[in-house]
């Protein structure tokens, strides 16, 4: 399922519970949803982390790989 479409959902579930609240099923897939979105925010998150090049390091000709 796409990110977008997955907050999309997330977003319409909360202002239900807000409103009117969620069946047990609905509770289920919002946790299932979220679940979802924070495992997608922790890989890109960790994907810029890995990313980054030390400028010291680069400065020093040293591999920042290595460290």
């Amino acid at each position: 399922m796409e990110i977008e479409k997955v907050i999309a959902r997330i977003n319409e579930l909360s202002r239900k519970n807000k409103s009117v609240g969620l069946t047990p099923e609905e509770l289920v897939e919002r946790d299932e949803l979220r679940r979802l979105y924070l495992n997608n925010f922790k890989r890109n998150f960790r994907n810029q982390l890995d990313n980054i090049k030390y400028v010291e390091d680069e400065e020093n000709g040293e591999d920042p790989i290595k460290h």
